[in-house]
């Protein structure tokens, strides 16, 4: 594995759902980042609970505020789950985007990224938490997850490639947003959601059977999202389990019937979501895009 030639340090922060009492993985998710050659710090509040959140609605928007008076330049979060819905109109987005802080996450953070994006044209990082990414055992921390994290970190990463499936011969340039599919769509007809238009609209979700998936994904078609996009890209969408109902209806479906009513090409397999790879991604970025074959490619602007 990689590790950055030298040690950043990360706050670490929970916004959203609670931290599980006794959880292990805090523990081991703070050495290995040690182990990594970060220096995390776990803000003060960060194993606090309130019914199913960490803690109150005013904890966790002070949290916010400590994060981005800390020293750190990275601001990550422990993990995911709900609860940034009820914070975002008192979130001061403007001081949080002025901080300079690279602000690190996915899933329920998905509501912090496009409110960042759509009232100050912040850029942040879809990419890994301490739970989910870096609780495990050593040897088992995924390198692709940490290589792309260290060099996004790092500022020195330039291209993300991988497999797709898809129409090939794509070249677009656009800004780069989306997330958790659930959350881009609760956001939809609030201010917290970016008008972006002839952007690369990347999208996942977990524990949505494939009904729902097209659900949400027709809700944001009939809005007018996905036609003004120039590539939609879908990430991961599993924890689900169809059964004799279904008639065979399942991801697959889902996808065709996408690409039969869109004219945006759409394209599948990119390796982010809620499973064990997670890239880090500059959401809010104006990147390049492009397909060779069955190779997609992310090019990153230099002053990322």
């Amino acid at each position: 594995m990689t590790t950055p030639g030298l040690a950043h340090g990360i706050y670490l922060f929970s916004p959203a759902g609670a931290v599980p009492e006794g959880d292990s993985r805090v523990e081991r998710g703070l050495a290995n980042l040690r182990r990594l050659g970060y220096a995390p710090r776990l803000d003060r509040a960060a194993l606090a609970r309130s019914m199913r959140f960490a803690g109150t609605d005013r904890m966790r928007l002070a949290a916010f505020e400590r994060a981005a008076a800390a020293p750190e330049s990275i601001a990550m979060i422990t993990r995911g789950g709900y609860g940034l819905s009820r914070i975002l109109p008192r979130l001061p987005l403007a001081r949080l985007a002025e901080s300079g802080k690279r602000w690190v996450g996915y899933s329920d953070f998905t509501a912090f990224q496009l409110a960042m994006l759509a009232r100050v044209g912040a850029t942040t990082w879809s990419g890994p938490s301490l739970l989910a990414d870096f609780g495990g055992s050593f040897e088992s921390l995924d390198e692709n997850t940490v290589a792309t994290f260290d060099d996004a970190m790092a500022g020195r990463l330039e291209v993300l490639g991988f497999r797709v499936s898809g129409p090939a011969g794509i070249d677009e340039r656009g800004v780069l947003w989306g997330g958790n599919l659930a959350l881009v769509c609760a956001m939809l007809g609030t201010p917290w959601f970016p008008r972006i238009e002839r952007g690369i609209l990347f999208l996942e979700d977990v524990n949505e059977h494939p009904y729902r998936i097209e659900r949400m994904l027709i809700q944001l078609l009939h809005a007018g999202v996905l036609d003004a996009q120039r590539v939609i890209l879908l990430g991961e969408f599993n924890g689900y389990r169809t059964t004799e109902a279904d008639g065979g209806f399942g991801m697959a479906a889902v996808l065709r019937w996408l690409r039969a009513h869109t004219r945006t090409p759409v394209l599948a397999g990119l390796p982010f979501g809620h499973g064990s790879t997670r890239l880090c991604l500059p959401h809010g970025a104006e990147i390049g895009f492009a397909t060779e074959g069955r190779t997609a490619w992310i090019v990153l602007p230099h002053s990322h």
